[in-house]
């Protein structure tokens, strides 16, 4: 007869996989007052007036500019708010979200 305390035990690992990230990024336009995108920037992801103010710098040089990295659902909603922001005063104010690499 085999005694119960020496078969092998089955361990089973739960291997919790993180939550994909997205980029949200400040996309430039012409027309949307620098500082509109500012005021968007410092209420929407709660940056300082400096780090705001080299955001919008950095999108109007180059195009566009990452602001942060989240999950996909807060960074979904946070581009959303801000870019309604712009549309509700009456700019063409974009910011999109995308996975990061």
């Amino acid at each position: 007869m085999s005694n119960p305390d020496t078969r092998l035990r089955t361990r089973t690992k739960i291997k919790v996989e993180r939550p994909r990230l997205y980029k949200v990024i400040l996309v430039n336009d012409d027309y949307t007052p620098r500082e509109f995108v500012v005021k968007v920037l410092k209420a929407e992801f709660r940056l300082s007036e400096d780090q705001a103010q080299r955001v919008m710098l950095t999108a109007h040089r180059l195009g566009s500019c990452l602001i942060a990295v989240f999950p996909r659902d807060v960074a979904e909603t946070k581009a959303a708010r801000a870019t309604d922001a712009g549309r509700q005063a009456g700019y063409p104010l974009q910011f999109i979200a995308e996975p990061e690499e």
